[in-house]
């Protein structure tokens, strides 16, 4: 399965897992649940995610290095500050989130189960093959970042 490492641009899993998500919660019923906040659940993830994603891909911009998540090896720099600070994916961190909050949304426990299947594909699919691309070109300082900040939080 190593043919699928950086084929599907991670904006387009993100909106698979919420197209799978919203059929779950269709077929499935059973598994709604109520939430009297939701809109204002939902909101605030939704919110923090778009934030986070968006501080990331302007500190990438104001680095000069690539935002394209298919060729990490044409990165420039390594960015570590900001929220690189506080996890090494803050743009797939923001993409879960917003899938938390259409969970939210949804109400049903059953379309939240798909937030670990995003989690697992983009640690697997893109994480992995950018942590090494990014070893490999930026070294011991990458190797020294990753052992300083988590992947996810």
């Amino acid at each position: 399965m190593s043919w699928l490492e950086l084929r599907v641009p991670p904006p387009v899993v993100a909106g698979l897992v919420a197209l799978l998500m919203w059929f779950v919660a269709d077929r499935l019923p059973v598994a709604d649940f109520t939430l009297p906040v939701k809109g204002i659940l939902a909101g605030t993830f939704a919110t923090v995610g778009i934030a986070i994603g968006l501080i990331a891909f302007f500190q990438f911009r104001k680095a000069a290095t690539t935002v394209h998540p298919m060729k990490p090896q044409e990165s420039s720099a390594l960015v570590a500050g900001g929220v690189y600070r506080f996890t090494r994916n803050p743009m797939y961190l923001g993409m879960l989130l917003i899938l938390t909050a259409w969970g939210l949304w949804l109400a049903n426990a059953a379309a939240l189960l798909a937030l670990p299947l995003f989690v697992a594909y983009i640690s697997r699919f893109q994480i992995a093959p950018e942590e090494r691309a990014l070893e490999a070109r930026f070294g011991a300082s990458f190797a020294d970042y990753r052992r300083a900040v988590r992947r996810w939080l």
